[in-house]
């Protein structure tokens, strides 16, 4: 044990002379937390003798032990090995500690009382002074306990500071109960990655109040202007009562400033021991599209697909993936995944495997335009329900190979629709574009000619009544985050340091995400009586312009100084406006 001692001691010394890093501390070893707090007991022991004598007025300065006091610190020290409070870590203290720190030193006294009374009653003669040991009772406890407390005050403030310079300044949107857990679990975490500055409150009705010590602002000028006034770098938006319009036009005014914005997640959805600081996301694209939220009818959607055997083509690419994971939240009889591209496939299918353990689906590799092996497919699952979502869609490419586009999309999509009104499927819904309209391209055109296709079917049922099947086609614009589409090529050359390019200045399209995209193809299947077009409602056409702006600004650069934006002209094919 002198050795140990000694190589601690020479540790201490050695630390002095560098920078003290309280990050790279080690845990004391337990029988050293033990000595401190037997130090700590004999301290008290000091200190309660100085006010025994103080109330007696008889103060001597002594500096031995009576055998009464030795017997004391003894039984104090066996209860303290019995109820193990040295196990614990000082920096990591709980009131777990404070517990068993209270019930030793309970137990010590009523040990010690019970020895006193019990030689008492043998003897008539009284071994401890009673005040004496109530009073050393509560010092030695608090005395115990503040060393805990301060000990772990100081580790917890020089984690606060440590690494303040590497933090993020941030205000808090929002007063409810979701804001402020958000930034209470911001303020609690280490390591810390954000510096919680105030909060921001649109009603003003808690003007001049704080909440967990932090300042809340009334939102009486820009966002933008009270962020630079609080020396804050970004916004985190937990408000859950913040509109659309709302969320838009703060986004704006942050990112116009080269503010940051974050959205922080329901405290609800947290799950245990997950780090929040990783949960909490930048804002995206995606989040700003200036369009009202959708409200889908899920019952109709439910009815439509619950226990059925439903046919997915093109089912992994990006919008007949998303159509397969929605679908199999519906709980199908069987889910068929038909496509041409095998590692996709393969991804989509372990996707399934692990998230739908439960569901019986089938990946089949098949190319919509051989009806040799569409047939056997539709021989062997007879499907209920026909999403057709296989399709070659990029428009330049399209000019270039007009003769695939049109065994793919016209040819393609004739076998599928053949099929599903040969084998009776009850509903065939088609994926189409909003390309379709007035076509100017190939794609479009192709796509065109493959609706007209499936509208004749379901004149043909209407009047032979040879099939049950209903056809439906669904049509809608430019969707974010798929194969190919304007924000991951975006994205992309943003990574490598640019420029974005766009084909025209004036161009501009219709945007909606892939989730909401395939929501709406199953609550149109669902909805259909067949021969409709349902044309979804893109919400306002966006300028690619300033899209790329946004995206640029939303990447922390700033437009034209970081990233540049370069014109290269209209593609073969392309229009300025879509219909």
């Amino acid at each position: 044990m002198l050795n140990q001692l000694k190589q601690a001691f020479h540790q201490v010394i050695e630390s002095s002379r560098k920078k003290i890093d309280f990050k790279n501390i080690g845990y004391l070893p337990r029988w050293a937390i033990l000595c401190f707090d037997s130090v700590i007991l004999i301290i008290s022991l000091f200190v309660t003798r100085l006010i025994v004598s103080k109330i007696q007025k008889s103060i001597i300065i002594d500096f031995g032990f009576s055998s009464q006091e030795i017997i004391l610190l003894l039984i104090n020290i066996l209860f303290f090995v019995l109820f193990r409070t040295y196990a614990g870590l000082i920096r990591h203290s709980t009131f777990i500690d404070a517990a068993k720190f209270f019930i030793a030193t309970a137990a010590t006294l009523f040990s010690v009382l019970a020895i006193h009374y019990g030689y008492y009653f043998f003897t008539s003669e009284e071994v401890f002074f009673i005040p004496q040991l109530f009073i050393y009772a509560v010092i030695s406890f608090c005395g115990l306990f503040l060393f805990r407390v301060l000990v772990k005050q100081v580790f917890e403030i020089y984690q606060r500071y440590s690494d303040i310079d590497s933090r993020l300044n941030v205000l808090v949107y929002g007063t409810d109960e979701n804001a402020i857990a958000i930034a209470s679990a911001l303020k609690s975490e280490k390591p810390a990655r954000y510096t919680v500055k105030g909060f921001i409150d649109k009603a003003g009705k808690n003007k001049s109040k704080e909440i967990l010590g932090l300042p809340i602002i009334h939102l009486n000028r820009k966002t933008a202007v009270i962020l630079r006034i609080y020396n804050a770098q970004a916004l985190i938006l937990a408000d859950n009562n913040l509109t659309k319009e709302e969320s838009i036009k703060i986004v704006d005014s942050c990112i116009e400033h080269n503010f940051k914005v974050f959205r922080a997640p329901l405290i609800s959805d947290i799950e245990n021991n997950t780090n929040l600081s990783s949960q909490i996301q930048k804002i995206q694209i995606e989040d700003i599209l200036e369009r009202d939220p959708i409200k889908l009818d899920n019952k109709l959607v439910a009815k439509e697909i619950f226990n059925k055997t439903i046919l997915v083509t093109g089912g992994a690419g990006s919008i007949g993936s998303e159509i397969v994971r929605q679908v199999a939240n519906y709980k199908p009889k069987k889910l068929i995944i038909l496509d041409q591209s095998e590692s996709p496939l393969y991804n989509i299918q372990l996707e399934i495997k692990s998230n739908f353990p439960e569901l019986q689906y089938e990946a089949i590799i098949a190319d919509v335009r051989n009806i040799n092996i569409l047939e056997a497919v539709f021989e062997k699952h007879k499907p209920n329900v026909v999403y057709h979502a296989a399709a070659y869609k990029h428009v330049p490419l399209m000019e270039c190979h007009p003769s695939e586009a049109v065994f793919a999309n016209i040819v393609g999509s004739k076998n599928v629709a053949d099929l599903a009104y040969r084998f009776n499927a009850e509903k065939f819904v088609m994926v189409s574009t909003d390309k379709a309209v007035n076509p100017s391209n190939v794609m479009g055109a192709s796509k065109r000619i493959a609706e007209i296709y499936v509208q004749a079917l379901q004149q043909k049922v209407n009047n032979e009544k040879a099939s049950a099947t209903h056809f439906v086609t669904t049509r809608f614009g430019n969707v974010l985050g798929s194969n190919g589409s304007v924000v991951p090529l975006f994205k992309r050359q943003i990574e490598e340091g640019g420029p974005l390019t766009i084909t025209h200045p004036d161009i501009i399209r219709y945007f909606m995400t892939i989730p909401e995209a395939c929501q709406l193809v199953l609550e149109a299947g669902a909805m259909g009586n067949g021969g409709e077009i349902f044309i979804f409602d893109m919400g306002e056409a966006v300028k690619i312009i300033d899209l790329a702006k946004k995206i640029i600004r939303l990447a922390g650069f700033v437009p034209y100084k970081d990233i540049d934006i370069k014109v290269v002209g209209l593609r073969p094919g392309e229009k300025l406006y879509e219909e």
